[in-house]
């Protein structure tokens, strides 16, 4: 059984006891509840259900795991013949959830 949510502008297939980083999520903390209620499809026993942009009363169940940065990425720009470069860098934070069920 697998669903497909929408969260933050981004589409991410699901399976119970997955892992998954999600944007960051100010205020939660490890072992809270998340609920997402933008189910775009369901996969299970009966069938596929696809929603109209998304499935009646379908919900999946997840639990914050932590709080993670990822890797670094450098940015760097450079005026030719002007004396001019800047080199920055930039970590992303993500929440990391562990998917704990699939309501249909």
């Amino acid at each position: 059984m697998y669903a497909i949510v929408a969260d933050s502008g981004q589409q991410f297939r699901v399976e119970e006891g997955q892992e998954l980083r999600i944007d960051y999520r100010d205020g939660a903390s490890k072992g809270d509840e998340l609920v997402f209620d933008r189910v775009l499809m369901v996969s299970g026993e009966d069938g596929v259900k696809i929603g109209k942009p998304v499935v009646d009363g379908a919900s999946v169940t997840a639990e914050v795991v932590g709080v993670e940065r990822g890797d670094k990425v450098t940015v760097q720009k450079f005026r030719r013949r002007k004396n001019s470069r800047r080199k920055t860098g930039h970590r992303q934070i993500y929440t990391t959830v562990l998917i704990s069920a699939i309501n249909n």
